[in-house]
């Protein structure tokens, strides 16, 4: 079975290649061939996926070794794959809901004229997705790390010629790679301390290193998980990207590309395990962010920038888990499962949105959409549920484990962190609850375009609800399946390790206190958005709401302190280079100049100047010797 695990890379990278040079002659077919190889691939996952149950729990671990990369003295880089419970939970998440968003994207992108390059760039997302998560060892991972990053900005730029596109593939990419250095640097204190990248010897030398260098390479992951997942404080670039086809939003933005972030944290847990001061951080950064991502998802009217901000907070869930240690590893990929189910469905749901309303993404402009998308009401629906935690869904098992990790965590930190979680709950089914009404209900708000086309909203083609209603199903479903016996606990555990921690409450007690901020949060989106009309033009709101329309000033931030500040730095360091080393260099020239042009003058050609100064040199020895006699 090892033999197989390179296929699962091997074919979405297959298809990459074939649809981006095979030329025009594959227009007709590339969208095919696309998912065809992305679904190849899923059933390769499945096939390992039941091989591995065959197994026992502490025998699941498969590895295969291509071929060493960079085989040198002292330094030894391979091409290697390791497939565990972890990375095969991800292989069968990437794969699986990669494969229905390429079957919705043939009718979402049926009239694009690149749409074969579209697919062509999906597949090289998948393949480099797949290194990420199956990669047995750290330089590896970044080969994939940095593969998402390329596809990443391929996709969202993908309609280049609108410059908003443009803009927010550059501003992903470059935000991107600031933790793309963290990561590189982690890497190489990771060489210089163990002297190898594999993930085993590093993860098992870590009990015998000093904690000073394990804080330091956390941190390190940290800073790459922040760029990757979207997190405080390089969380600026999520929002943008919403520029990309939704498709894009559903399988990057929601179900794979910014979970990594959360892949690199859990798979490095013995590093941070060993680095209480790094945990610290993982922790405060997603609670940070779970707040701000929820904050900014209410006031935004662009209902896929809604669902970014949505986005933003429940990786920020994610992080915070992660960051609980073995208290909440397990917690942390469960939820970044269930979350892949219905996150992406509610991308895809408002793309079908979309599709209805001539591409239209202002929610005051929606209204009344159930009767005209019966489907996509009904998908989007299930999905709306589940991300609130609604009793029985898969966010309520999942999201509730977080949050009771986070008062298991103990201590006054552990009520901190509870209550943080609460309020993010109140805050989720309240922002969800208004893109529901705004969208599903009230009145139509409908108005014609620029072109004074007034948009006819019906429902989308099958190739685009069927993925809509298997989303649906785990949406529905996985959190409940996830949580019978604990199953998805001990799939994980010997890999991720567990613990149970020291709630100061009964779990019974934190599920009452979910019911409780979930009906609040309902409840005032109803009065707010469900009870009167809403206004086709947003008011003006409080300093608030005006701040979080803007990201709560993120990119103000970054424009004054890092864009004008980098402005400044420039001018002084252009200043520091034309007055002190053009003024060393320049001043160096200008005095040997001067001093040459002075020699100069006395090589002037004239035999009586140098008998003179002949005649004074021997003048000048005769009487120098003389001296020296007398003395």
């Amino acid at each position: 079975m090892e033999n197989l695990i390179a296929l699962l890379v091997a074919a979405p990278l297959l298809g990459a290649a074939v649809l981006l040079c095979g030329g025009r002659r594959l227009d007709r077919a590339g969208h095919w061939i696309g998912t065809v190889l992305a679904a190849a691939s899923f059933v390769i996952g499945a096939v390992l996926f039941t091989d591995m149950l065959g197994r026992g729990a502490e025998d699941r671990a498969l590895h295969q070794h291509l071929y060493s990369w960079i085989p040198v003295e002292g330094f030894q880089a391979d091409v290697a794959f390791q497939l565990d419970q972890l990375s095969m939970t991800f292989v069968l998440l990437i794969t699986g809901v990669g494969t229905l968003i390429h079957i919705y994207s043939i009718g979402y992108m049926e009239h694009d004229e690149r749409r074969r390059r579209f697919f062509g760039y999906l597949n090289l997302f998948l393949a480099a997705m797949l290194i990420l998560v199956i990669a047995d060892n750290y330089l590896l991972l970044y080969v994939g790390w940095e593969g998402v990053g390329l596809a990443s900005y391929l996709l969202i730029g993908f309609w280049q010629h609108k410059p908003s596109a443009a803009t927010a593939a550059k501003k992903a990419f470059l935000v991107n790679r600031v933790g793309d250095m963290g990561l590189s640097i982690a890497i190489m204190l990771m060489f210089t301390t163990f002297g190898t990248f594999a993930f085993g010897p590093v993860l098992e030398a870590t009990g015998d290193t000093s904690e000073g260098k394990l804080t330091a390479i956390g941190l390190m992951l940290l800073l790459a998980a922040c760029g990757k997942s979207a997190q405080v404080p390089l969380q600026s670039w999520l929002g943008d990207a919403m520029e990309g086809p939704t498709p894009v939003s559903a399988l990057i933005h929601a179900a794979t590309m910014v979970t990594a972030g959360v892949y690199l944290i859990v798979r490095s847990g013995a590093i941070f395990n060993g680095a209480p001061d790094a945990q610290l951080a993982v922790v405060v950064v997603g609670a940070v962010t779970l707040l701000f991502g929820a904050i900014v998802g209410c006031a935004k009217d662009d209902i896929k920038k809604a669902l970014a901000g949505s986005t933003m907070s429940q990786i920020g869930y994610m992080i915070l888990a992660a960051g609980l240690g073995p208290i909440g590893y397990v917690f942390a990929i469960m939820h970044l499962v269930t979350h892949g189910f219905f996150k992406a469905g509610l991308f895809l749901g408002a793309g079908s949105v979309m599709h209805g309303m001539n591409d239209e993404v202002d929610m005051r402009k929606y209204g009344g959409l159930r009767k005209f998308m019966p489907v996509t009401f009904l998908t989007f629906g299930l999905g709306y549920l589940a991300i609130i935690g609604f009793p029985g869904l898969s966010g309520f098992f999942s999201k509730d484990m977080i949050i009771e990790a986070a008062f298991a965590k103990g201590g006054t930190e552990g009520w901190i962190l509870g209550s943080v979680t609460l309020l993010g709950a109140a805050i989720t089914a309240f922002y969800m609850t208004r893109v529901m009404l705004l969208t599903f209900f009230g009145e139509k708000r409908w108005q014609p375009d620029a072109e004074g086309h007034e948009p006819h909203p019906h429902e989308s083609p099958k190739s685009m609800t069927i993925p809509m209603i298997v989303l649906a199903f785990g949406s529905v479903f996985a959190g409940g399946f996830f949580s019978i016996g604990d199953r998805f606990v001990h799939w994980l555990e010997p890999v991720t390790g567990h613990d149970h921690g020291h709630a100061p409450v009964s779990a019974t007690t934190v599920t009452a206190a979910t019911m409780v901020v979930l009906v609040i949060g309902v409840a005032v989106a109803w009065v707010m958005y469900g009870r009167k009309p809403v206004p086709v033009v947003a008011p003006r709101g409080s300093l608030l709401t005006r701040a979080a329309r803007r990201d709560l000033l993120q990119d103000d931030f970054n424009h004054v302190v890092l864009v004008r500040g980098g402005e400044h730095l420039t001018r002084s360091l252009v200043y520091v280079d034309h007055t002190l080393v053009d003024g060393v260099v320049n001043g160096t020239a200008a005095s040997m100049g001067g001093l040459s042009g002075r020699l100069r003058k006395l090589q002037n050609g004239y035999a009586r100047s140098y008998a003179v100064s002949m005649f004074g040199g021997a003048a000048v020895l005769i009487a120098a010797t003389l001296l020296m006699r007398a003395v």
